[in-house]
């Protein structure tokens, strides 16, 4: 057996990774906080419009042109080539950091839901540090909703979408999520959701008072809370609140393994989609409640804060909380030695904690998956190149002739592909996960791999949202996985035009469908190149 020594090359990407997706968060935010946005209140004044006919409604119902009666009050979208838009539409209220955000206070008058609200305070990820913007808040619970219809009894799918960046940059307001494509041609609702991340998400205060119960994954029940408006409000707006599926690339993956491994979450959603949403720190298993108290101790340390003064993280100013906060995510994984999901040394990131309550355990258990999400339908795959798509440059030692021939079996329509190319950081994971779902013998697990073009991390998504270049095959791709997405939203079995029946996967089977310009069904396909290059790697 070989293992390819690839440390340097690694280290070099991931530097090189690491500047790229700090521009790209950093643009991303930058189309999400734009003055267009929403007050930080939860339905600004300058959105809501008075109305002798507004005020509360005991229950959501369309009255007419896009106007919707929500549990809250009157909602007004715009429509846009066929389809109806609601943006920065609010679905809860944070009054404080680090609690459980409220319900909604109705309103009088009509919401404008013309504009994205604000977004969560972005924060330290791979080691760089978050640092305030515009547009962003605590109180940041809000949804965009696209639907062809309203009012009209349309039980339509409903698709949330859960954004990437983990658990501490991104927001549901990027312009590749915009979700008016995706609804028009599957004739769904599509939903993304903002909620908190980083520290304000996920700094464990539960030692510090019940008021802090939940501090340490408040941006899970953030969600949850998304989730919970939308069973009460989405048939208002077409949607069937029986037919709900979450679905989300990267720590949007994540998020959907968080909530498939809570039972505060059950019978809220039906199913779910992950797509590349997992490392071995991040998705495979959470954050210890060992390590997240540690966490807070060293971060309470660096500013000065005990007990007694506890209230003072109430106040402080972003810019102090999200530098103590990258300091102690350092500190806390030098001290548990906790492996850089990219690159060499240590590394911690802010993600949900196993705290034994809101999330008993971690996603992937010993025996086999979380029990919370046994009934839960599972689409999940990732990418063939993920964060491996620079040009051939395996380091060390010369590539054998066994692993060259492994990749060619593997991928024979792939003739210029290389074992350095060959994402093994979220495919292994990716594994992991599938099979010890499929272990439970619940609901099933399919599978796939991305594999056309140059499947670098997050290349899937505007074929999944049909944003893409009006090229034929670009169309062709996005067709493709729509349909597929769709498919699966709708009737829980992915599928569409040009697919194979798709199989469950199963641990025997290995069914695995590569999206390609041509997609196929294949078995096992990769594992003895996953065994070359991973040798140690159980799953």
């Amino acid at each position: 057996m070989e293992v390819i020594q690839m440390n340097k090359f690694k280290t070099i990407t991931a530097l090189l990774l690491t500047g790229i997706l700090t521009l790209s968060l950093l643009t991303a935010c930058g189309n999400s906080t734009s003055s267009d946005h929403a007050d930080s209140s939860t339905a600004g004044p300058s959105q809501i419009v008075s109305s002798a006919q507004g005020g509360q409604q005991s229950s959501p119902e369309e009255t007419s042109d896009g106007l919707v009666v929500t549990t809250a009050g009157k909602v007004q979208g715009t429509l846009n080539d066929g389809v109806y838009t609601y943006l920065g539409v609010p679905y809860a209220h944070a009054t404080e950091r680090f609690v459980p955000a409220q319900a909604v206070e109705p309103w009088e008058g009509v919401f404008q839901a013309d504009t994205y609200g604000n977004i969560s305070p972005q924060g330290a990820m791979f080691g760089m540090p978050g640092q305030a913007q515009p547009g962003t808040d605590n109180n940041c619970q809000n949804l965009n909703i696209w639907t062809p219809g309203v009012g009209d009894d349309g039980a339509r799918p409903v698709m949330v979408w859960l954004h990437g960046g983990g658990f501490s940059n991104g927001s549901g307001n990027d312009q590749g999520y915009q979700g008016g494509n995706l609804s028009r041609s599957g004739d769904v609702v599509v939903v993304t959701v903002n909620h908190r991340l980083n520290l304000f998400g996920h700094l464990d205060l539960s030692a510090y008072g019940e008021k802090y119960e939940r501090s340490a994954n408040v941006g899970i029940t953030d969600i949850v809370a998304a989730l919970e408006w939308i069973q009460d409000n989405i048939a208002a707006f077409g949607g069937d609140p029986d037919n709900v599926t979450v679905f989300g690339q990267s720590g949007g993956g994540a998020k959907v393994l968080a909530l498939m491994t809570s039972p505060y979450a059950q019978g809220l959603f039906h199913k779910g989609i992950v797509q590349s949403g997992a490392t071995e720190t991040v998705g495979v298993n959470f954050t210890s409640q060992e390590a997240s108290t540690r966490l807070t101790e060293n971060f309470l340390s660096i500013l000065n804060i005990s007990e007694d003064n506890i209230e003072t993280l109430q106040t402080i100013s972003e810019d102090e909380l999200q530098s103590a906060g990258t300091q102690a995510l350092q500190m806390t994984a030098d001290e548990f030695q906790i492996p850089a999901a990219l690159g060499e040394g240590y590394s911690m990131e802010w993600e949900p904690v196993v705290d034994g309550d809101f999330l008993p355990s971690h996603p992937v258990t010993e025996e086999s998956f979380a029990s919370a999400g046994a009934d839960i339908p599972l689409l999940i795959g990732s990418n063939l190149n993920e964060w491996n798509f620079f040009p051939a440059q395996e380091q060390g030692e010369q590539v054998s002739q066994e692993l060259t021939d492994a990749v060619r079996a593997a991928y024979p329509g792939k003739t210029e592909l290389t074992a350095g190319q060959v994402d093994t950081l979220i495919r292994l994971p990716m594994l992991k996960i599938m099979s010890h779902k499929a272990d439970q013998n619940g609901a099933p697990v399919y599978a796939y791999l991305f594999t056309y073009g140059m499947s670098f991390h997050g290349a899937e998504i505007p074929y999944v949202f049909r944003n893409t270049e009006d090229t034929l095959e670009e169309q062709a791709m996005a067709d493709q996985l729509s349909q597929v997405w769709v498919s699966f939203a709708r009737t829980g079995i992915p599928g569409g035009d040009g697919i194979p029946a798709w199989e469950p996967y199963t641990r025997e089977s290995g069914a695995t469908m590569l999206l390609d310009t041509q997609a196929e069904l294949v078995y096992h396909h990769d594992r003895e190149l996953m065994n070359l290059m991973a040798p140690d790697y159980v799953y």
